[in-house]
């Protein structure tokens, strides 16, 4: 932004800003003016800013950003073509805050030869804002499932609005923004990051992912663990016959944790399977249980005599040996018989 223009918007935010507590009828409606003609001016230029006049409080909508130093080259050799949007400070003179564009801004920033960023300024609320920031990563690429997952869950812990507000942001359903939410609480943020977008895993998939988390107690850390380390392998080690929808390294995080999953599925129905529990009894009255699982047999004693529990644990041994003798003369005496 040249000096003189510069100028010119600091008078016009000074004068839209004045005013008295009680403002009389025609200072108002001067203020009015005033706005209506920095607004003006603002939707026919595209200014040059400071980047660092620029903030970027937005949420967050994409779990795997790309890196800006190939943006960055092309910016600094081409010029930036496309100018990023953004909207006024509503309490700030001469600040600004990012609508989209956020790469631009980056490699701006990071860059030592450009100095100013081009951009256009919208009179926008905070609503109409989101609404444009949403539009335009529509436009470059569809969110994948859990990244918009994760996105309406931050905006319904944040205040933002209730489910329908977000579903109209969003433009979905309120119950597909209801299970959004859901399935982003059950994965949780930490797993989600390590997993990445996973573009091409819809719906069905994450929510499959979600039945089988309820289903084992693996160590969510650990699956954590198994999605980084699948992500920083070379892609042709862990896609094997993906076709090109699935070929990223997400995508396959995403069926690293779900292999992982089921093969703790898997171990706590054979678990279950094989439990069984066989209820003990001393003159028609319940003693407790014997427990056979796959990783051994549990003796309960619950409801015996002190005297009696006392006597058992002092002969464990014995009786133990004594019965393993005589499980021995049995399995001797089967085989003489065949």
């Amino acid at each position: 932004m040249t000096d003189n223009k510069k100028k010119r918007m600091s008078m016009l935010d000074s004068l839209a800003s004045a005013g008295t507590p009680v403002a009389a009828p025609s200072m108002m409606s001067s203020n009015r003016a005033l706005r209506s003609a920095r607004d003006a001016l603002d939707a026919h230029h595209v200014w040059e800013l400071d980047p660092a006049d620029v903030e970027d409080g937005r949420f967050a909508d994409r779990l795997d950003p790309n890196d800006v130093a190939d943006l960055r080259t092309s910016i600094e050799v081409n010029g930036q073509t496309v100018p990023i949007l953004v909207r006024r400070h509503p309490s700030e003179a001469n600040r600004y805050l990012l609508v989209y564009g956020r790469r631009r801004l980056e490699a701006i920033r990071s860059s030592d030869k450009v100095k100013k960023v081009r951009a256009l300024i919208a009179s926008l609320d905070d609503s109409a804002a989101l609404r444009a920031q949403v539009s335009e990563n529509t436009g470059r690429r569809e969110l994948s499932y859990i990244e918009r997952a994760l996105f309406a869950r931050e905006l319904l812990e944040s205040g933002f609005g209730n489910q329908a507000e977000i579903a109209e942001v969003l433009n979905a359903t309120r119950s597909a923004v209801s299970m959004a939410i859901s399935v982003a609480k059950t994965v949780g943020s930490e797993l989600a990051k390590a997993i990445g977008p996973a573009h091409g895993v819809g719906r069905p998939r994450w929510e499959a992912l979600v039945k089988l988390l309820s289903e084992t107690s693996r160590d969510r850390s650990q699956l954590v663990g198994v999605a980084m380390s699948t992500r920083q392998m070379p892609l042709e080690e862990v896609v094997g016959g993906y076709d090109g929808e699935h070929a990223d390294p997400s995508a396959a995080a995403f069926e690293a944790v779900v292999r992982q999953l089921k093969k703790g599925s898997a171990n706590a129905r054979a678990e279950g399977e094989r439990a069984r529990t066989t209820t003990l009894n001393i003159q028609g009255k319940s003693a407790g249980t014997v427990r056979r699982t796959a990783s051994g047999l549990r003796l309960d004693l619950t409801n015996v005599e002190d005297g009696f529990a006392t006597w058992f644990e002092n002969r464990a041994q014995d009786l133990l040996g004594e019965l393993h003798e005589r499980w021995q003369q049995r399995s001797r005496g089967e085989e003489e018989q065949q």
